[in-house]
């Protein structure tokens, strides 16, 4: 699924790891503005494409939904998550928000031109359920951009740890438990993934780009580009 659980009180998402100062949030606003100039170097917005987010938060921070934040035509977005985040079509006049669950997603195949989804496929739970949501993504979009936080980086994002997450999973979540991090020792709320484990989950047929952006020198995040082309190359078609 897209981001599972409650907001633990209005505007706070479980997902979205301490601040630490107003730090946290700065550095990933930063990061985040690059995705977004990467994407659309990638994909150009225009006022006719269709977008669908998937895995959109309630919770308030600066560095949350960046995407509607950035993105030029609003009214062409559909934003889908788990959390209550209707107060996204107040913010953003024309986006359109669904309740639902990014495993089952309540569109028609190939519906939309291009699907993001931010650091959401390492909260959907276990390898199985991470290779169907990128099925997922990909049957309702004829273009997808999928973003996760590198499990090779030394720091661990979302509980701020390092290195401990480098250990096989069991020890890892083990851990976690010890220090009294318990929403994070559950799989089905962080689930890290390396490149090779996301490349595994992509269908053979589709075509993939890379790109990797660096924190002090160390590949932090991880972005993939995923292309149907016969569904591009259709649309390229009904344009012309």
């Amino acid at each position: 699924m897209s981001k599972r659980g409650k907001s633990s009180q209005t505007g706070q998402s479980l997902y979205v790891q301490p601040n630490l100062g107003g730090v946290i949030s700065k550095v990933s606003w930063h990061a985040r503005q690059k995705m977004f100039a990467s994407l659309t170097q990638f994909s150009p917005p225009t006022s006719e494409m269709t977008v669908l987010d998937v895995g959109v938060t309630s919770d308030l921070r600066e560095d949350s939904n960046f995407f509607e934040k950035l993105y030029p035509y609003p009214q062409n977005i559909t934003a889908v998550g788990v959390e209550d985040a209707a107060f996204l079509e107040q913010e953003f006049p024309g986006l359109t928000y669904v309740q639902a669950d990014g495993l089952s997603l309540p569109f028609a195949d190939k519906s939309f031109d291009l699907v993001v989804s931010f650091a959401v496929i390492e909260h959907v739970g276990s390898r199985e359920q991470q290779a169907a949501f990128v099925r997922e993504l990909m049957r309702v979009g004829k273009t997808c951009c999928i973003t996760t936080p590198n499990r090779w980086y030394p720091v661990e994002f979302h509980s701020i740890l390092p290195l401990v997450h480098w250990l096989p999973p069991l020890w890892f979540r083990r851990i976690l438990k010890l220090l009294g991090k318990k929403f994070w020792a559950e799989e089905k709320n962080l689930n890290i993934l390396s490149q090779q484990e996301i490349l595994e989950m992509i269908p053979p047929h589709l075509q993939v780009y890379q790109k990797h952006f660096k924190l002090l020198g160390w590949v932090s995040n991880l972005v993939f580009y995923i292309v149907d082309q016969e569904s591009t190359h259709e649309r390229a078609t009904n344009q012309n």
